[in-house]
């Protein structure tokens, strides 16, 4: 879910898919019809070209993404796509307890628009659910760090009903459960899609902080993905 990476055109040029980071010798993996794909980004700086080095032409249209090199210690696990494959994880973990309530997995965000909507149609429409978690990874800024709790994102591009996201922020303080503010200017989710519907949805973004975003060195803190699963399933179990 969520693999951001790079379509190759013509001549293993490369086009990016969402907003991979682009540092040359970054590994890329892939598979065309004539087999498995092993190769190392090239960025030229000044012509803002992207490539990749193999012993052939790689097919146009072939999907490359970063390749894993799972990384663990006693208080971080690093790897590409921690974002979000985290996300999945804890809708995945909340579902042991759940016994009320919706869990979507929901796709192609990163490279805008996204299914979100289609989703949200179906679930109001069937089931009149109008409040929805968002399980994603956010970003490790000057105010949100690692080690001290899972984010709660009062705002980025997109601005959740104020009375509602009190609303979870109450909750948060009642349950005990370590977590930090996150309001930001840019960045997005698919609570915005969820807001530009036309369905009545509250939403609100709760994820744990990554560094080295978009990069095949994503590194978040243990604690906070803790503090994600069991604030996940607190909230489902109140709101």
């Amino acid at each position: 879910m969520d693999s951001i990476g790079f379509t190759v055109r013509y001549n293993n040029g490369l086009v990016k898919i969402g907003g991979p980071r682009t540092e040359n010798g970054f590994v890329l993996v892939g598979a065309d019809s004539l087999g498995e794909i092993e190769t190392v980004l090239n960025y030229d700086h000044d012509n803002n070209l992207l490539s990749c080095e193999y012993n052939r032409e790689i097919e146009r249209g072939t999907e490359l993404t970063f390749k894993p090199d799972f990384r663990e210690t006693d208080d971080f696990v690093q790897c590409c796509y921690m974002d979000n494959r985290l996300g999945c994880y804890i809708a995945l973990k909340t579902a042991e307890t759940l016994t009320d309530g919706l869990i979507c997995f929901t796709c192609y965000e990163e490279s805008g628009g996204g299914n979100a909507g289609v989703v949200g149609k179906y679930i109001y429409e069937d089931f009149g659910v109008m409040q929805a978690l968002i399980a994603d990874i956010t970003w490790k800024t000057e105010g949100v760090e690692h080690g001290k709790g899972v984010a709660l994102s009062i705002r980025d591009t997109g601005i959740p009903r104020r009375a509602f996201y009190e609303k979870i922020l109450a909750m948060a303080k009642e349950s005990g459960i370590d977590f930090q503010l996150e309001v930001e200017g840019s960045g997005g989710s698919d609570g915005t899609e969820l807001q530009k519907s036309p369905y009545p949805f509250d939403w609100f973004f709760i994820g744990a902080p990554e560094d080295y975003v978009h990069t095949p060195n994503e590194k978040v803190h243990k604690a906070d993905i803790y503090s994600m699963e069991a604030m996940y399933k607190y909230l489902m179990q109140k709101l």
